[in-house]
């Protein structure tokens, strides 16, 4: 209401330099609401207030430029206001008008001497700026006043690696063509192709490597651009890295995209790793495995944890080798009842007598992992797994006490599992099961008492005591 105000400006009313709350007087208002017959009343009642700053260090021209009040912008500049006051992040009218995509703006700004090369409080010039919103044009008008391209934030990214996020393709040709290094990397060692590859821009990571990205420069963390490929999914990325991609240089950094991809259940990509020849045994290396508490080390453990049968597949069909970790995959699998997983594992001869090495036992780990699934079980003891190391116990018809009888031979005496009090519920089903897949066996003292101690074992006892007899029968004859 320009005729309200010049009344007011008659009266030389306190109000119009009276702040608010944010410490905007009616100089801002006009400035941020786009007002112009209002600012220009203002600014000629009071020119000395024209850089007037609120409580963050807002100047009217900044909040002009911050909402693209282009005429705003003009007037302001045309009547005395600074355009390098910037506000409490370090942000200035320029900057925001680079963050506004605002060509009018900024060509105004830098004609009336705004600094090309301010930073805000992160470091990010207005050519950071211009760059991650992929305007041309606003670059070319901030080189042409002297923007430094190499310029970095306090992430050491440079307004290339800013425009290689956000993928625009033509941002990229124009600041590469101006002299901008491909390859600058930032704090991180990440590089513009490393970005690009992460966020999926496809047509990114082309114009990059034709203008010959290195593939092969690795982040500080020592991955590669096709490992963030592999590891975000990024299909098409992955087929246009793997042709410019050392694999002397993957395997230097200790880590394989194959195990990005079996992590992250990438199957189209494990895929094309596959056919492109990389190693399905490759381990992780000491310091990498050391991250996971199992101390995984093979892309197939990742599959096997995350039940990806299909991965699982894909890898043992390729040559993945089921008995490099260490803890054994089947282990996994079995510990989750996965008798799909299981199966598949053992066709490919995973160990089913593979110990737990921090728990070493003479019962084997796999039955120690399935006592509650007896199909499991039986499963196992199918395919080999040592039914007879179960019954083999230190004590043998002795009580069982705190103090073990005189052991010898090699190794830990032993006690047989399922003789403790934890498994003493479920010994007879598991102890019926067992004598199915034994010759004969004497069970020790502890076993016999769980079987007696259940009126349900009772066809259990009866097999073991044929087995008793008979074996015993076969040492008469021996005799």
């Amino acid at each position: 209401d320009a005729e309200a105000l010049m009344q007011l400006v008659r009266k030389r009313s306190s109000s119009l330099t009276e702040p608010s709350d944010e410490g905007w007087i009616a100089l801002h208002e006009a400035a941020y609401y786009g007002q112009l017959q209002c600012l220009r009343i203002l600014i000629r009642a009071q020119p000395d207030q024209v850089n007037r700053c609120d409580l963050r260090g807002q100047s009217a021209l900044l909040l002009a430029a911050a909402r693209q009040n282009t005429s705003c912008v003009e007037c302001l500049l045309e009547r005395g206001a600074d355009p390098n006051i910037a506000d409490k992040e370090g942000d200035t009218p320029l900057f925001k008008a680079c963050d506004r995509s605002d060509e009018r703006g900024v060509e105004l700004l830098l004609r009336f001497g705004a600094s090309v090369n301010r930073s805000c409080s992160q470091r990010a010039t207005a050519l950071h700026e211009a760059a991650r919103h992929g305007q041309v044009k606003v670059c070319g008008m901030l080189l042409q006043a002297g923007a430094d391209l190499s310029a970095t934030n306090i992430y050491g990214i440079r307004p290339l690696f800013t425009a290689a996020q956000t993928g625009g393709v033509d941002i990229l040709n124009f600041l590469i063509r101006k002299g901008a290094d491909v390859n600058g990397q930032a704090a991180d060692g990440a590089t513009p192709l490393y970005e690009a590859s992460k966020n999926g821009h496809v047509s990114a990571v082309e114009t990059l490597l034709s203008h010959k990205a290195d593939a092969n420069r690795a982040s500080k963390a020592g991955l590669l651009p096709l490992h963030i490929a592999a590891q975000k999914g990024r299909t098409r990325i992955v087929s246009a890295l793997l042709p410019v991609t050392s694999q002397v240089r993957v395997r230097r950094s200790g880590v394989s995209p194959l195990h990005l991809a079996a992590e992250r259940n990438r199957d189209d990509i494990l895929e094309l790793l596959i056919e492109a020849s990389y190693d399905v045994n490759a381990q992780l290396s000491e310091e990498r495995s050391k991250m996971y508490e199992d101390r995984r080390s093979t892309a197939l453990y990742f599959s096997v944890y995350n039940r990806n049968l299909e991965a699982t597949e894909m890898l043992l069909e390729a040559g993945a080798d089921a008995n490099l970790d260490f803890f054994n995959p089947l282990l996994v699998a079995v510990r989750r009842g996965s008798m799909e997983m299981v199966t598949l594992l053992l066709r490919f001869g995973a160990d089913v007598n593979a110990q737990i090495s921090t728990r070493p036992s003479s019962f084997p780990s796999a039955l120690l992992l399935s006592l509650d699934q007896l199909p499991m079980m039986k499963l196992l003891l199918d395919h080999g797994c040592d039914a007879a190391s179960c019954f083999r116990c230190v004590y043998g018809n002795r009580p069982h006490g705190d103090t073990a009888p005189p052991h010898r031979g090699d190794g830990p005496p032993q006690r047989c599992a399922i003789s403790g009090p934890s498994a003493s519920r479920r010994a007879g089903p598991v102890i019926s099961v067992l004598l199915d897949y034994v010759g004969h066996v004497r069970l020790c003292c502890r076993l016999l008492e769980h079987l007696d101690s259940y009126s349900a074992w009772s066809e259990t006892n009866k097999k073991q005591k044929l087995h008793q007899e008979q074996h015993e029968r076969q040492n008469k004859e021996l005799e």
